[in-house]
This record gives structure tokens, C-alpha cells and sequence, in this order.
């Protein structure tokens, strides 16, 4: 149970989008049209694997639901829609088969035989890929095929809408479209009854009343309805046509579809609906600041991530700064832990103040609920506490965190347990092979020769800030300016790598009789031996 709260004092992104679906359930039942139910929806094109993206824009259109719910009790759905009647226009190179998939190009995915052999179709494959994917982060979902919508008649109504108003859909779309493309445009797209391909033909002919169109295909016409699943719609008209006949209220897509998402807003009013509301992320970047492309390969994978670091990593960086085009590479991971510890942390310590706890991201990747966990060790410390030990065993390492936290047992802390698995699997992928180790200066061999005598005669301290005013001290009394260089002199010298935590939290976890024998070592020139050999 939250403590009391002013919903409009809260400035998370989830809470300014839900104030807009609460705005627009006040509109129309003003307009008298009494609002039964909120939809959400998010759109998945099932010619290829659930990827990161599909991720993130369920996780945000869910956490924008649920703020929703703290507003209104009016009930709410996500329905997650799978595209899966488009036609296949190309086959994926990730996929077995290839031969035998190139004879189905043109055919709507699930009337393509599934090339894994699991499934009885393409379409039908990937739609399970993408349960399951949702299903294994715990999202609460709808899901809905745009085959089963078209075939079952649940489209019909609305597909006789674009029908009806045939004129003015093309009216909104053709100047869109350069000059050959709109003399044979027709947002009907039918499907051929002899071969089963989803056509793009010139539409010459159209009966209202029948509720049928002719199209031309090698000089022979031929009639089909409109309804049924024997036509599907060009995707922008298709996408409007979707919003129009399930009621969605809210649907947010990327920044590269802004120009899409204003032309379907177009065709649902003149189909006589309300476009959703919803609101346009950014795209995310590689790591040289280059768009990220599935075709490319120059992505993060959601498993790949997962391999490194916990769920709710991901979730808060899918959380932070959804509008900001963000680098997505593996080194975000350690710091988007780091982060969610800390925000989690601030949790508990907010616990008696309602907005305070709305605006903490733990509160949306947990459902509301955030598991009562502590880690008294963060991620960066034990990336540099296996670096330091060598360790190559998590038991090594649970035996300096129990020397710092007495309290910590992986049977309490399975979070901080996960951590010290995936610490262990990073540093031996990403960190080794990147060490660096450099000479100290004059200067520098002076202050880590005072620094590993400090340490040394303080060998029990488990204080790091205690052990982080003697690393200050001695940075000054050497003349380090700025401080951080002195930091960075530690880092480079005694780690290999030109940043890390705060030392002192490093050697109170690692042991100050530990760290002055690292820093001797690193003194005497045995880290730049081994890196020459």
C-alpha cells in the first residue's frame, strides 16, 4: 500500500504519459462515450525474433499502465498485436531453410511452413518466440494475430470503413508518396486465391455495397471482398485500421515512425475515430554512436545482456530517458546495476513518502512492489575485487565479502549472489583482455609507496571511509592536482584500467593488508611483466 500522494506532483516520464490517457478518458466520456475499458497496445512484425527493442517498448508501455492505474480505477489491458499477415519479402539470414523459405516469398507469414520445423507456420513460430519472451520477464498481456483478427471477422467493420471511405484514405496517403508509387496505390493489399501471395495490384475497381474491390494482376481482373481475410491492409492504412476497430488508447512507437504514426492519426479520423495518445522514443546507438540495425549485427542482444548483468538492469536502462538516443554496448551494463542498486537503496529509504516512491524507477520494474534486498557490495567493487584476487570462483569471492559484510550469505542475498556470477563472467569477457598497466612517475611511486604503508598499518580496517580520508590525505600531502589524477595514477599503476569505484570502499572489501601487497606489486613491476608475456 502506498502512503497518500498528489498524483500531478509526480514528474516521472510513465505518470506525465498516463495524465494523458487520463485526459482523454475525461474527453470522451464528455462526449458521450463512456469509457468501459483503457487498451494499450504495443505492435511486434514477427518476420524475425522478439530483439531488445520489443523489450523495451512493452516494459515502458507497461509501466505507463500502471502509473494509469494509480489515477483510475478504470480497468486496463495490453494487448501485445503480432503483424504476422504481412507478406515474407525477404528471407532472414539467422533462420534454417533458406532454399525452401525463398519458394514462399509474398506469402503472409502464417501461410509460410515454419523453417525450425516446431510450428505450423513461419508466423506461428515467431509469435510463440515472442510469448515466451514476454511470458519470461512476467509481463500481463493480451495476445493478439493479426491473421486470426482478419480471417475471424473481428476487422470486418472496420475494413468496410476503409472502404467507405476510400476517397479520402488515399486522399491522406498519396501525397506521401512519390509519383509512381501513387498511380498504383490502394490501401487494399488483396491476397491472390491461387497463390496465396499478399499482392500490391492496382485496385480498378470497388462496390461498397458489396464490399468488394476488383484488382488487375497480368490483365486478368478479378474480385475479391474486402472482408474475411482475402484482402489485408498497406501498413500505415493497416496500423490506423487496427487502432480504429480494437479502441486502442495508447501506443507508443520509435522516433523513426513519427511520420508514420501522424499519417495513421490521419486515417482514424477520417474513419471517425480518436487516435491514440502515446509518445515517440528514441532509437538506441551502437557503440561507436552508430543506429543500431538488426541486419548490421552491431546491436546487444536481450540474452547478451542478460549473460552480464540482472534483469533490472536492463529495465532501468529501458526506464532512464526513454527520448535521449542512448549508446547500447556491454559496458552500460556494470553502471545500469550499480544504478538500480542505488535507486533501490533510495526505496527503502523513501518508504514514508508517497511521491518520493513514484518517482523511483524500482517502483515500475517491480510492479509496485520492490523486493526487500540490500547490497552491501556494488557491481564496479566486485569487477575490481576479482581483478584484484584473481579469483576465478565465487566461493573465493564470497569469502572477502563475508570478511566486509559478516551479515552477507548467498542464501539471504541472492541478488548480491547473481552479482558475484555475472562480476565473474564480465570480468573474465570485457576486462581482462582490456588491462592496461603503466610505470608510475616519480611522483606516483613516492605516494603508492605511502599509500601501501598506510594500508598496512591499518590491516583490519573494514571502514572505506575511513580508509578513503587516508587515500585523500596522501594524494594531497604529494601534491595531486586535481585529486582525481591521483585516482587515476592508482587505477592505471595497481588495476590496469583508468577508472574504478572509490578506493577506499575497494580496499576495505578487498582487505588493506591485501591492497598494500596489490600495490607493492604494482610497484615493483610484476603487472607489466605479465602483460609482456
Amino acid at each position: 500500500m502506498l502512503p497518500e500522494f498528489d498524483p500531478a506532483a509526480i514528474r516521472a516520464w510513465p505518470f506525465d504519459e498516463a495524465r494523458k490517457v487520463v485526459e482523454r478518458a475525461a474527453r470522451r466520456a464528455a462526449a458521450g462515450n463512456p469509457v468501459k475499458e483503457i487498451l494499450f497496445e504495443t505492435g511486434y512484425g514477427p518476420s524475425g525474433l522478439p530483439h531488445i527493442g520489443t523489450f523495451g517498448e512493452v516494459a515502458r508501455t507497461t509501466w505507463v499502465r500502471r502509473a494509469f492505474e494509480t489515477f483510475s480505477d478504470i480497468p486496463t489491458r495490453l494487448i501485445a498485436f503480432s503483424d504476422d499477415m504481412d507478406g515474407l519479402r525477404k528471407v532472414p539470414d539467422n533462420v534454417p531453410n533458406q532454399e525452401m523459405l525463398r519458394e514462399f516469398l509474398e506469402r503472409p507469414l502464417t501461410s509460410v511452413p515454419d523453417p525450425f520445423g516446431t510450428h505450423e507456420s513461419f508466423g506461428a513460430h515467431n509469435n510463440a518466440r515472442l510469448r515466451a519472451f514476454l511470458d519470461r520477464f512476467g509481463f500481463e498481456y493480451e495476445f493478439l494475430s493479426a491473421t486470426d483478427c482478419y480471417k475471424s471477422g473481428r476487422f470486418d467493420a472496420a475494413l468496410l470503413a476503409v472502404l467507405q471511405d476510400y476517397e479520402k484514405v488515399i486522399g491522406v496517403v498519396l501525397p506521401t508518396l512519390g509519383p509512381e508509387r501513387r498511380a498504383s496505390y490502394s490501401p487494399f493489399l488483396p491476397v491472390c486465391p491461387k497463390t496465396g501471395r499478399v499482392l500490391q495490384v492496382p485496385v480498378v475497381a470497388r462496390d461498397v455495397a458489396a464490399g468488394t474491390i476488383t484488382y488487375e494482376e497480368d490483365g486478368h481482373r478479378t474480385e475479391v471482398p474486402v472482408t474475411g481475410g482475402a484482402c489485408k491492409l498497406q501498413w500505415k492504412a493497416d496500423w490506423a485500421m487496427r487502432w480504429f476497430a480494437l479502441g486502442i488508447d495508447y501506443e507508443m512507437a520509435g522516433k523513426d515512425l513519427i511520420p508514420s504514426v501522424e499519417l495513421s492519426s490521419k486515417i482514424v479520423r477520417v474513419l471517425g475515430g480518436m487516435p491514440p495518445e502515446g509518445f515517440n522514443y528514441e532509437l538506441f546507438l551502437d557503440e561507436g554512436g552508430q543506429k543500431i540495425s538488426k541486419s548490421k549485427g552491431n546491436g546487444l542482444s536481450v540474452d547478451e545482456w542478460l549473460a552480464y548483468g540482472p534483469e533490472e538492469s536492463l529495465a532501468l536502462f529501458m526506464y532512464q530517458k526513454p527520448k535521449a538516443a542512448k549508446r547500447l554496448y556491454f559496458d552500460v551494463i556494470p553502471k545500469a546495476t550499480d544504478e538500480y542498486i542505488a535507486f533501490l537503496e533510495q526505496y527503502r529509504r523513501d518508504g514514508n513518502t508517497g511521491q518520493a516512491l513514484l518517482e523511483n524507477p524500482t517502483w515500475y520494474i517491480h510492479e509496485g512492489n520492490p523486493p526487500d534486498e540490500t547490497y552491501p557490495v556494488s557491481f564496479a567493487l566486485l569487477l575490481n575485487l576479482v581483478s584484484a584476487s584473481a579469483a576465478h570462483d565465487r566461493e573465493v569471492l564470497w569469502g572477502f565479502i563475508r570478511a566486509y559484510a559478516p551479515e552477507a550469505k548467498p542464501e539471504t542475498h541472492r541478488g548480491l549472489d547473481r552479482l558475484v556470477g555475472f562480476a565473474l563472467r564480465y570480468y573474465e569477457d570485457f576486462v581482462r583482455p582490456h588491462k592496461q598497466y603503466r610505470a608510475p612517475s616519480e611522483k606516483e611511486h613516492k605516494a603508492l609507496t605511502a599509500l601501501a604503508d598506510a594500508l598496512e598499518s591499518i590491516p583490519e580496517e573494514r571502514n572505506g571511509e575511513t580508509v578513503q580520508s587516508i587515500v585523500y590525505e596522501i594524494g594531497k600531502n604529494h601534491d595531486f592536482e586535481p585529486l582525481r589524477d591521483w585516482f587515476k595514477a592508482i587505477y592505471e599503476v595497481a588495476m590496469g584500467q583508468t577508472q574504478g569505484p572509490r578506493f577506499g570502499s575497494f580496499a576495505a572489501l578487498f582487505g588493506c593488508k591485501e591492497t598494500a601487497v596489490l600495490l607493492r606489486r604494482a610497484l615493483d613491476g610484476a603487472f607489466l611483466e605479465h602483460a609482456e608475456t
